[in-house]
């Protein structure tokens, strides 16, 4: 299997080197390994540290900047980073009003976050958590206990990050990001397989007119492996599955991704958006805020993730607000 690297070892640490180079708005501590913006946190606003294994990018580390992320963690590739890194860039970006983890439902992440929020505590750091957990694909894994954390977390640390500027407090901005998780609902369908640096070989194996179902960003299985369809008979399974899940009437409005897993082309994610909008106007739901693209990705890995947010004006007013990241920008 073909990759742009140099040796399986040093990936994160050129990768970081990469994003040094190319984002001066951005600090990063090669050592700490914590991705922070340059401007810092301004007095007195609510930190927002998110992270987790490498080989998702843009998430995480390219959404901290103006209105989302104030810092992120990242791990080696599909491992969720340590309590010492959440530590250093929870200290780093405290700026006196409190810390909020964003985690995604991972054993490894909400273990490590949960002992990172222990160790600022004695260093009398206020931290708060948001969990996520919107796929419904599995209700557990052998990664999680409980649904796991997926496209959602954009929509978390977007929406929670806008609050956050506007000078919310720790328990508003802690509030928001729950609503949110609690609002939001993602299903992914891989059409191959993604290969990690370190194996050189694809995770499972999966026939050329074959798909997985419900898959996860690390390359879990999902609920199950059938012949490749359509794109409309790919957006019927998940929209089917979420709105299962999460019912949506007429008139609601919602966010929609469509999310590329990492080797999908665009023009395919647009044919997929297509399908979403033609399925969900026929519902009488409204999509009232789109993202199409490349956000949470699982390195190489064809296929599409969908997220469906029922939204309120709140969120949809603090969606509209400005954003300055590497990967999402808009308002400014």
């Amino acid at each position: 299997m073909k990759k742009l690297i140099n040796a399986p070892e040093a990936v994160l640490d050129d990768a970081l080197a990469g994003i040094a180079a190319a984002h001066r708005e951005l600090t990063v501590d090669a050592a700490a390994k914590v991705i922070a913006r340059a401007d810092g946190t301004r007095r007195e606003k609510v930190a927002l540290v998110s992270g987790g294994g490498s080989g998702h990018e843009p998430l995480h580390g390219g959404f901290v900047g103006l209105g989302m992320l104030d810092a992120a963690c990242p791990g080696e590739v599909f491992t969720s980073p340590v309590p010492d890194q959440m530590l250093a860039a929870a200290q780093a970006v405290d700026a006196g009003a409190g810390v909020l983890f964003i985690v995604k439902n991972y054993t490894g992440d909400v273990l490590n976050f949960q002992m990172a929020g222990e160790l600022a505590g004695e260093e009398d750091l206020t931290v708060e958590t948001v969990l996520v957990d919107d796929d419904v694909a599995v209700q557990d894994s052998s990664f999680t206990a409980g649904r796991r954390g997926t496209g959602a977390t954009v929509f978390v640390e977007k929406i929670a990050g806008a609050l956050a500027e506007q000078g919310a407090d720790l328990a508003a901005v802690t509030e928001m990001g729950k609503r949110v998780n609690a609002a939001s609902r993602s299903f992914a369908v891989a059409l191959t397989a993604c290969t990690t640096p370190a194996s050189g070989k694809p995770g499972f194996d999966l026939a050329g007119d074959e798909m997985e179902v419900g898959v996860g960003i690390h390359g879990e299985p999902g609920r199950r492996r059938e012949k490749l369809r359509s794109a409309k008979e790919v957006v019927a399974i998940a929209l089917d599955a979420i709105l299962a899940d999460q019912p949506l009437t007429a008139e609601d409005r919602t966010i929609v991704m469509v999310n590329g897993l990492g080797g999908t082309p665009l023009i395919e994610l647009y044919v997929v958006f297509k399908e979403v909008a033609a399925t969900l106007a026929d519902k009488g739901v409204v999509i009232a805020r789109s993202l199409v693209g490349n956000y949470v990705t699982s390195l190489d890995m064809a296929g599409v993730s969908l997220t469906v947010c029922k939204a309120d004006a709140d969120m949809l007013a603090l969606w509209d607000a400005p954003v300055n990241t590497p990967a999402l920008r808009w308002g400014i």
